[in-house]
């Protein structure tokens, strides 16, 4: 364990603007880990680049999710804050890993199934070993636990195979982490199809609410959401839209589904897409606030990440070292 706390590691791809559903099922949640473990934040830009990047726009978005991060509440001075690529001992590791992991592990991993459906015509080799990469992102730092949305499960439960797998041959070399995912806000779904995850890929804009949209957009963008016949706010099967409107209210209030429906009782789904709209807009103000104020200080974001990729990697080097000198590698001083 790091300084007697256990720790705590969660990376988020600047690929694109961030979602609710990143900030419900993720960063939100952040801040309140950093009284209990020792925490890791890593802008993972190495993850990005298994699909196309402008450079230009990678730099930028490199930038704002670090921006992002500290805007949800999260203390550089608290928490380790920095850039994936800044810290070379997640790709070294990540080669050692991929020589303990099974194809066919990695041929199973949905998410790789649906990037290879998107885009068909770049199917590299990093989008098939991406789960390896994060795997290394995690064992690194000795991570005892991983927040994560219920859609990255997957992926940490292959990073405790390869970690086990691993110490089996060589004990004791990592700790297994557990993947820990909130109860609620742990998947939000597309405002145009229900059925689907939000995606800050989707190419139709009203989808998805995006956490710099501003007050305006958000509120349109929530009142044009499907939903189905019915004129009644309950939760029930069937009912996918009104479901996903209702976790998201859920989410912002903390109130149960119970006390939503008594609270839009005999009223109708108009007034209910208005009211998510609004709580949305209202919780997201002071980020996109505080969130402007930091991108207009750009020396100030590199001091964060010089100091992060400090601190990352003092740890990193460690783990890394350790690794090296089990598998038999010469090290030099």
């Amino acid at each position: 364990m790091i300084q007697d706390m256990k720790v705590s590691y969660s990376g988020v791809q600047p690929s694109g603007n961030l979602t609710i559903g990143n900030y419900l099922g993720a960063i939100r949640n952040f801040a309140t880990f950093s009284e209990q473990y020792k925490c890791f934040y890593c802008v993972v830009d190495a993850h990005a680049i298994t699909v196309r990047q402008t450079p230009a726009d990678l730099r930028r978005r490199t930038y704002e999710t670090l921006a992002l991060y500290m805007a949800c509440g999260l203390d550089p001075e608290k928490n380790t804050l920095y850039v994936q690529s800044h810290v070379p001992a997640h790709a070294e590791l990540a080669w050692a890993l991929n020589c303990f992991t099974m194809f066919g592990e990695l041929s199973r991993m949905t998410q790789f199934k649906d990037k290879s459906a998107k885009h068909s015509d770049n199917i590299n080799a990093g989008l098939f070993t991406y789960p390896v990469l994060m795997a290394a992102d995690i064992l690194l730092y000795q991570t005892d636990v991983v927040p994560v949305g219920i859609d990255q499960k997957q992926h940490v439960e292959l990073c405790r195979d390869i970690a086990t797998r691993f110490n089996s041959v060589f004990p004791d070399t990592f700790t297994i982490p557990e993947p820990i995912i909130p109860k609620t806000g742990m998947k939000i779904m597309s405002l145009a199809d229900p059925t689907k995850k939000m995606s800050k890929s989707d190419e139709n804009a009203n989808s998805v609410v995006y956490i710099l949209d501003d007050r305006d957009t958000i509120i349109r963008k929530f009142k044009r959401a499907v939903t189905d016949s019915d004129t009644c706010v309950r939760y029930a099967e069937g009912k996918d839209g009104i479901n996903n409107l209702m976790n998201i209210y859920s989410t912002f209030t903390g109130k149960s589904h119970a006390e939503i429906e008594h609270e839009f009782e005999g009223r109708g789904y108009g007034d209910f897409k208005l009211a998510v709209g609004e709580v949305c807009a209202d919780a997201l103000r002071p980020v996109q606030e505080t969130y402007a104020a930091l991108m207009s200080d750009k020396a100030h974001l590199e001091a964060v990440m010089k100091k992060g990729a400090e601190e990352a990697s003092y740890y990193a080097r460690k783990t890394l070292s350790k690794v090296q000198k089990k598998l038999g590698f010469v090290q030099i001083r």
